[in-house]
């Protein structure tokens, strides 16, 4: 008997956070096109790139486990409510891991804000300890939470974005990963692998600041995207 795919249950549980909270939904959609534009530049195969978009598309899972009064809190959050926050990766890993279909997602969904350089959380793991389809998922969600408006500051511009990505990259984020990333979005949008990719590359390019050409930019910053990307 043929596996089962694990796609209906992933645009399930997608469903599922867009009723919830349709910014997260929208959000996972972004980072699932951003990471899967990556991956190719990375060659990873058609299966590892699967995997990624999946796992992309429920990183976020576990916010639905964190008060809306926290995560629409227009202001900075108190040392309390940014440890709750802290506690969205290890809620989406129980919610993957309890779908037999879906568990080999689950450490990309744990590992989504650890550091390269060890300083994340929630296991403080550095380097190739990282699974690889983590750090991307990683570099994707911390460009789409830079340049989209949240509760608490406006949106970031691409190029700027770009800067900080680069500033990050051998502390928060795997350089090759930066390197890939920033080669993706300069270039254009290859076609989508699946019907799943294509709603988000849709997302994606409906995003105003990812059609701006990122070649040639240069880091003069300081890393602090860990204060404006959770």
């Amino acid at each position: 008997m043929a596996k089962a795919s694990p796609v209906p249950l992933v645009l399930a549980i997608a469903a599922v956070m867009e009723i919830q909270d349709q910014e997260v939904h929208s959000h996972c959609l972004r980072v699932a096109g951003y990471a899967v534009a990556t991956g190719r530049r990375l060659r990873l195969s058609v299966k590892e790139l699967e995997y990624i978009e999946q796992a992309a598309l429920l990183h976020d899972v576990g916010k639905v486990g964190i008060p809306p009064h926290i995560l629409k809190k227009p202001g900075r959050l108190t040392e309390k409510e940014y440890e709750q926050v802290k506690e969205h990766p290890l809620l989406g890993e129980s919610v993957v891991k309890r779908v037999t279909a879906l568990a080999h997602l689950a450490p990309l969904v744990r590992s989504h804000h650890e550091w390269y350089n060890g300083r994340g959380y929630p296991d403080g793991v550095a380097g190739e300890a990282i699974p690889l389809g983590a750090r991307i998922i990683s570099v994707a969600d911390a460009f789409d939470a830079m340049t989209t408006d949240r509760p608490y500051r406006r949106a970031y511009t691409a190029e700027a974005s770009a800067r900080e990505l680069t500033a990050c990259a051998g502390t928060q984020f795997d350089p090759r990963v930066v390197e890939a990333f920033l080669a993706a979005l300069a270039g254009p949008h290859d076609n989508p692998i699946a019907g799943l990719t294509r709603s988000a590359l849709k997302a994606l390019l409906e995003h105003d600041s990812v059609h701006l050409s990122l070649r040639g930019q240069v880091s003069t910053s300081h890393c602090f995207l860990h204060f404006c990307t959770w």
